[in-house]
């Protein structure tokens, strides 16, 4: 039950792709194809705790084709955030 959510409701930028994947459930959604270092990884927490605020009780996780950096997925997870490879 993937659906597309408008980031405008949740106070994100229109360009952010946010999906609904659960009844509680929300993957921040990056296809490209840079790495992912600490300051994307702070820049996913932002953007976590803004849907958090917005929908209490939701679950954030971030799905993406590009690598991460060990660093900014230790980081990620230490706010529960999970990182799974984005598979299309």
């Amino acid at each position: 039950m993937r659906k597309i959510i408008a980031p405008d409701t949740l106070g994100l930028h229109r360009t952010v792709i946010v999906e609904q994947i659960g009844s509680q459930a929300y993957s921040l959604v990056i296809r490209r194809k840079s790495r992912i270092i600490m300051a994307d990884g702070r820049k996913l927490l932002e953007k976590s705790n803004k849907i958090k605020e917005s929908l209490p009780g939701a679950t954030v996780i971030v799905e993406t084709s590009a690598p991460v950096c060990s660093k900014t997925r230790a980081f990620l997870s230490d706010h529960g955030i999970e990182v799974r490879l984005l598979t299309d």
